[in-house]
C-alpha cells in the first residue's frame, strides 16, 4: 500500500472520529439542557413544597390561635350562663341517661337544705325519697311510697307533663322537665307560689264580682217592680183620661204625660235588656211563630207614629217564602222594633220598607231569612256606620240632637242577632237614607204551611193583566213584583187619570192607592164605573173605616189596609170573579161588605147567658182603679182581691171564667196563691180556670218561675188596655155574654 492510501484512510478515521466527537457532543449537549430543565423543575417544586409547607405551618398556628381563643370563649360563655343559671330563682338541672344529676344550680338544690347528698351524682329516685322521707313535699293523705311511684311513672316517659307540688312552707313548685333524643333530661322547678295566690286573689275577686252582679241583678229586678208599680198607675191613668171629654189644652197634657211615661219604659226595658246581655243571663225562648204577623204587629204600632210624619210604612214579604218558623217571637219583634222605629225616627218625609227574603236549600228544614228595612231618612256618614251599634251611642252631635233616645237600641239588637247565631249590618249614605239589615238561620214548621191563608193564590179564572195605580215608585214596584210573581201581567201608572186614559187597553184587575192628589182612588172608581169597566177594583188605603163610609166603596171588589197581609192579599184575590171581567156587569160588582177584609173572631153577639166573671188580685189601690177603668165599658163581672189569699178564698165563692193575678202581693204572693188553686182544681178534679199573671218584674228567669208556678200566661206593667181586651176575648166561655164593646176595641186598635 502507498504512503498516499496509507495517509488517506488515515485522513478518512480521523474525519470519522471527528465526526463521531460532534456527535457526542451534541448528545451531551442535549443531555446536559435535559438534566438542566429537571434540575430546574425539580427546584421549583421544592420552592412549593417548602410553601405549602410554610403555609400549614402557619395554619396550624392560626388554628391553635384560635381554638385557644375559642376555649377561652366557651370558657367564658359556660361561666357566664352558669352564672344565669345561677343568679334565676327558679331551678334548673340536668340528668344523664342514667338519671343521675350531672349539674344543678343553687335554687334547684337550696330546697334540700343541708342535704349534702343531693348534688352531682345522685339519682332521680333518691331524690323523690328524700323529698317524703325529710318531709320536704306536701303530699297529704297519700302514701309516700305511692306518690314516689307516680313521680317516678311520670319522670320514665317519653314526654313527662308538667306537675305542680306542694312544699312544706306552703311554696308550690311546677316541675318541668323535658328528654332529649340520647335520653338526657332538663328539668327545671319554677316557683309559682305568687302565681297561685294571684289565681286565689282572682277567684275572690270574681266570687265579689259575681256577688255584686246577683246584687245588681236584684236591685234591677226591685228597682223594675217600684218603678213600673206606679208608672202603670200615670201611664193607664193618663191613657183613661184620654178617653174622657176634654179640652185641648188639657188632650195636649194627657198625651204628654203619657208619652213621657212610656218614653220612660221604654228607657228601663232598655238599660234592664242591656244589664241582662251584659251579665250574659240573656237566654232565648225558642217556639213556632209567623214571623209575617209579627213584622205587622210592629208596624201597627209604628203607623201612628209614622203617620204624623206623613210616611209611608211598607211591608214586602216574598209571596213565596214562608212565614212560620221556630224563634224566640218577642226577641224577634223587640229587634223589628227598634230597627223599623229607628227608621221611623229618622225618616223626615218618604217611606220606610220593610222588605223580608230568604231561601230554603232543598231537604233542609232550615230556611235562611234576610229583613231589610231601607228608608229615605237622614242617612249615616261613613265614619259613624260602626259607631251605632256601640253603647250610648248617638248618630248626631251631643250638642245639637233633634231625636231622643238611650243609645242602646241597635247595641242590643247587634248583641240580640248574635245570641240567635245571625248577623246585623248596615248601609247609609248621607241625606239619601240608610238599610239596615238582618239574617238568620230559622227552622221552618212545616206542620203549620199548608196553612192556605199563607199560601200564594193565584187570582180568579180571566185575571191575566193588571193595571197597578199608585203616586208612589216604591208602592207601585212592591205591587208590581208581587203581582207578577202570580203570574200577571202589569201595568202601572203614578195618578188616576194616566189610569184612565190606559183602560182602552183592556184589565182584568185594577190596585189603586187610596190616597192620590187630584184623584183619589174612590173617585178614580167611580170615574171606571162611569165609562162602563166592570173590572174588580181593590183599594189599599191607611184608613180603611174612612174609605168604607164613602159611597163609593160599593163600587170595589175589597178594600186592604195597609201595609196588606199576604192572607188579606190572597183572600182578596182568591174572592175575585171567577167569569172573565168584561162580561160582568156593572150593577153586579160586590161591594167592599161582601169581600174578605179581616178576621172576625169571638163568640156569637146573641148567645144568651150569664155575664163572664173575672177575679183581679191586685193589692195596689191605683192599680186597681186603672184596671177597673181600662174594663169598665165591658159587660162583665169584674171583682178584686187585696192579696193572694183573699184571691184563694174569693175564687171558691166567685167561680170566675178568669184571673188576672198579681204576683208581689202581702200575705201571700199570686205565685203561691195560683199554686193553691191547682191544687184544689187537682183535688176536686175541676177543670183548670185561666190565670194570667200580672208583674212588674221583669229580669230573666221571671216568667219561667211564673209559669212553672201553675199560671198560663204573662202580662208586664205597666198594663195596657189591648192586651186585657184580648185575653179576656180568648177566654170568654160558652155560656157567657160576650163582652159587646170588646170586638169594638179590637176592631179599632187593629185599624
Amino acid at each position: 500500500m502507498s504512503l498516499a492510501n496509507k495517509l488517506a484512510e488515515e485522513r478518512r478515521a480521523r474525519l470519522a472520529a471527528e465526526r463521531m466527537l460532534e456527535l457526542k457532543q451534541a448528545e451531551l449537549f442535549a443531555a446536559n439542557r435535559k438534566l438542566g430543565r429537571h434540575a430546574q423543575a425539580l427546584s421549583e417544586e421544592i420552592h412549593e413544597t417548602r410553601a405549602r409547607v410554610q403555609t400549614v405551618q402557619d395554619e396550624n398556628r392560626r388554628v391553635k390561635s384560635d381554638l385557644s381563643v375559642a376555649h377561652q370563649k366557651i370558657e367564658i360563655a359556660e361561666r357566664r350562663l352558669w352564672h344565669s343559671i345561677e343568679t334565676i330563682q327558679d331551678g334548673f338541672a340536668f340528668f344523664d341517661l342514667d338519671n343521675r344529676m350531672i349539674a344543678a344550680n343553687r335554687a334547684y338544690l337550696s330546697v334540700f337544705e343541708d342535704l349534702e347528698e343531693v348534688g352531682p351524682g345522685v339519682t332521680y329516685p333518691r331524690i323523690l325519697q328524700l323529698l317524703t322521707e325529710e318531709g320536704i313535699v306536701n303530699i297529704g293523705t297519700q302514701a309516700p311510697a305511692e306518690w314516689r311511684a307516680m313521680m317516678q311513672a311520670r319522670w320514665e316517659s317519653p314526654a313527662p307533663e308538667p306537675t305542680v307540688i306542694r312544699l312544706w312552707n306552703n311554696e308550690y313548685i311546677k316541675l318541668i322537665d323535658q328528654r332529649g333524643k340520647g335520653g338526657d333530661v332538663v328539668s327545671l322547678a319554677l316557683n309559682i307560689t305568687e302565681t297561685v295566690r294571684y289565681q286565689k286573689d282572682l277567684r275572690r275577686a270574681r266570687e265579689k264580682a259575681e256577688a255584686a252582679n246577683r246584687a245588681k241583678s236584684a236591685f234591677l229586678a226591685n228597682m223594675s217592680h217600684e218603678i213600673r208599680t206606679p208608672m202603670n198607675g200615670v201611664v193607664g191613668m193618663a191613657d183613661l183620661l184620654g178617653e174622657t171629654r176634654l179640652t185641648e189644652e188639657q188632650r195636649l197634657y194627657v198625651n204628654t204625660i203619657k208619652t213621657s211615661g212610656e218614653a220612660l219604659l221604654v228607657i228601663i226595658n232598655d238599660v234592664l235588656d242591656y244589664s241582662k246581655i251584659e251579665a250574659e243571663r240573656l237566654t232565648l225562648h225558642p217556639e213556632p211563630f209567623d214571623l209575617e204577623r209579627a213584622i205587622h204587629e210592629v208596624i201597627m204600632l209604628l203607623q201612628p207614629a209614622a203617620r204624623q210624619k206623613g210616611l209611608e210604612l211598607l211591608v214586602d214579604y216574598d209571596l213565596f217564602m214562608p212565614t212560620i218558623f221556630t224563634g224566640d217571637p218577642g226577641r224577634i219583634r223587640q229587634v223589628l222594633t227598634n230597627l223599623i222605629g229607628n227608621a221611623v225616627k229618622f225618616t223626615l218625609s218618604g217611606h220606610v220598607l220593610v222588605r223580608v227574603v230568604g231561601m230554603q236549600a232543598e231537604g233542609s228544614d232550615t230556611g235562611q231569612v234576610h229583613v231589610l228595612i231601607e228608608d229615605t231618612g237622614i242617612g249615616i256618614s261613613a265614619d259613624k256606620i260602626e259607631h251605632v251599634f256601640g253603647e250610648f251611642n248617638q248618630v248626631e252631635d251631643e250638642r245639637n240632637r233633634r231625636f231622643e233616645g238611650t243609645g242602646l237600641g241597635l247595641a242590643i239588637s247587634q248583641s240580640l242577632i248574635g245570641l240567635m247565631g245571625g248577623k246585623i249590618w248596615v248601609d247609609s249614605q248621607v241625606g239619601r237614607g240608610s238599610v239596615f239589615g238582618f239574617r238568620l238561620d230559622l227552622p221552618v214548621v212545616d206542620s203549620l204551611q199548608g196553612d192556605p191563608a199563607t199560601e200564594p193564590v193565584a187570582p180568579g179564572r180571566g185575571v191575566a193583566r193588571a193595571l197597578v195605580v199608585d203616586p208612589l215608585e216604591v208602592n207601585r214596584s212592591v205591587l208590581t213584583r208581587q203581582m207578577q210573581a202570580l203570574g200577571v201581567a202589569v201595568v202601572a201608572c203614578s195618578s188616576g187619570q194616566e189610569a184612565l186614559d190606559l183602560l182602552p187597553g183592556g184589565f182584568d184587575l185594577i190596585l189603586t192607592e187610596h190616597s192620590m192628589p187630584d184623584m183619589d182612588g174612590l173617585e178614580l172608581a167611580d170615574a171606571i164605573r162611569d165609562a162602563g169597566h166592570a173590572a174588580p177594583i181593590l183599594l189599599f188605603t191607611s184608613n180603611a173605616g174612612f174609605a168604607e163610609q164613602d159611597p163609593a166603596h160599593v163600587l170595589l171588589h175589597a178594600i186592604l189596609q195597609k201595609p196588606v197581609p199576604r192572607r188579606q192579599l190572597f183572600a182578596a184575590l182568591g174572592n175575585l170573579p171567577l167569569q172573565p171581567a168584561d162580561t160582568v156587569p156593572v150593577s153586579g160588582v160586590e161591594p167592599a161588605s161582601a169581600a174578605v177584609t179581616v178576621d172576625h173572631v169571638g163568640p156569637d153577639h146573641d148567645l144568651p147567658g150569664r155575664l163572664m166573671r173575672v177575679l183581679a188580685a191586685e193589692d195596689n189601690r191605683t192599680n186597681q182603679l186603672v184596671l177597673s177603668r181600662m174594663l169598665q165599658h165591658l159587660q162583665i163581672d169584674l171583682r178584686f182581691a187585696a192579696n193572694g189569699k183573699e184571691a184563694v178564698e174569693a175564687f171558691a165563692a166567685f167561680k170566675p171564667d178568669l184571673v188576672f193575678m198579681d204576683i208581689s202581693m202581702p200575705e201571700m204572693d199570686g205565685k203561691e196563691a195560683t199554686s193553691r188553686l191547682r191544687a184544689g182544681e187537682e183535688a176536686r178534679g175541676a177543670p183548670r180556670v185561666p190565670i194570667i199573671a200580672m208583674t212588674a218584674h221583669a229580669m230573666e228567669g221571671d216568667r219561667e218561675a211564673i209559669l212553672a208556678a201553675g199560671l198560663d200566661d204573662y202580662l208586664s206593667k205597666p198594663l195596657r188596655k189591648a192586651d186585657l181586651l184580648a185575653r179576656i176575648l180568648a177566654h170568654c166561655p160558652q155560656g157567657a155574654i160576650p163582652p159587646q164593646t170588646m170586638l169594638e176595641d179590637v176592631a179599632g186598635l187593629s185599624a
